[in-house]
């Protein structure tokens, strides 16, 4: 982090300042590993206890938080600490990140009738095939396979590693991590009468938004027929299987080691917690949150519902179920008193 006070950050983000103005910090750290040198950021209560043990050179917090003045060189106080952190975080990431120049690295291909726009940077040992259309300002670093008839529009980031099929579509200000794979089949077998299966082709393509967010080893299989989409802003972690013909809302967010079966279909603003599955045909209406490790195995009507267990039900319930286990052993004990009693 560069040199910089706490009252520059404090016009930076809009901010509270109290202690010391001309306090300077040097570099992010989580406040349990922090010293005078440090800005640190608190939102989560787990962690308040840092606020009056800590030396801390900045501290961002909230409009409430208690801290130790002893120990810490200067305070931001902001409404919304996630976000002003936010704010910060993409400030420091744009300082710091190195400089990409634009140019076709010279053991790069690109195919025939392909079009690519201003400022593309391609890497060494990527190839874009035929008939594809490059938006401006596109990064796609080494050894990244773009197939036929794909399109990407401005202002991606594809990491090295990346697999992207034919037919594929990518909206603007995407951002894929290496080794995810978009556009493989679909898991599409039809059994024979003798035992084996016959593969079904998978004719269809994937069509990604605009500001979505793929982590590595994700992969997104093409449709059967028609496409396999995946909404605007919709932010999807590391190793997360996507089916072929799954529809995912705009805004949705899906924690790593999820699996969705084919042709289920969500809403907007869907929450999916870690290592979650989901079966196939079913319709998750908006605004659900399926916990982690759950199995749902029904279509969710109902907005904003929230699922837990396997398989899922509703997670209070789910809770209150796993209360009343906790206290089977002394339940069947007392059974087994009261029934020496009636024998």
């Amino acid at each position: 982090m560069i040199e910089i006070s706490a009252k520059e950050l404090a016009a930076l983000l809009g901010a509270h300042l109290e202690g010391q103005p001309d306090t300077k910090v040097t570099k992010l750290a989580k406040i349990e590993e922090a010293d005078a040198q440090s800005f640190c950021f608190l939102a989560n209560p787990k962690y308040f206890h840092f606020a009056q043990t800590a030396t801390v050179g900045i501290l961002l917090c909230d409009e409430t938080l208690e801290y130790n003045a002893a120990n810490i060189g200067a305070v931001l106080r902001v409404k919304e600490p996630y976000q002003a952190f936010q704010k910060l975080m993409e400030l420091y990431a744009a300082m710091s990140a190195p400089k990409q120049t634009s140019g076709v690295h010279p053991q790069s291909f690109i195919g025939k009738n392909t079009n690519t726009g201003d400022n593309l940077q391609l890497g060494a040992f990527s190839s874009i095939g035929n008939n594809c259309t490059i938006g401006k300002n596109v990064t796609i670093l080494s050894n990244v396979s773009i197939g036929d008839n794909s399109n990407i529009s401005d202002d991606c980031i594809i990491y090295s590693n990346v697999s992207i099929y034919h037919g594929t579509q990518i909206g603007k200000c995407t951002i894929i991590h290496s080794g995810a794979v978009i556009g493989s089949d679909g898991f599409g077998f039809a059994p024979q009468e003798d035992g084996s299966y016959k593969k079904i082709p998978q004719t269809g393509i994937v069509e990604i938004g605009n500001d979505v967010e793929i982590g590595a080893n994700t992969c997104i299989d093409r449709a059967v027929i028609g496409a396999t989409k995946i909404g605007n802003g919709v932010k999807l972690d590391n190793l997360i299987q996507v089916a072929h013909n799954v529809e995912i809302g705009d805004n949705t967010v899906i924690a790593a080691q999820a699996g969705i079966s084919g042709s289920t279909k969500f809403g907007k603003n869907v929450m999916i917690g870690g290592q979650a599955g989901i079966t196939g045909h079913l319709t998750i209406a908006d605004g659900v949150k399926i916990q982690a490790q759950a199995a749902v195995i029904r279509d969710v009507p109902e907005k904003g519902k929230g699922l837990s267990g396997v398989p899922a039900i509703d997670a209070r319930e789910h809770y209150r179920i796993l209360a009343y286990m906790q206290k089977l052993p002394d339940m069947a004990k007392r059974l087994n008193e009261l029934e020496k009693k009636i024998s």
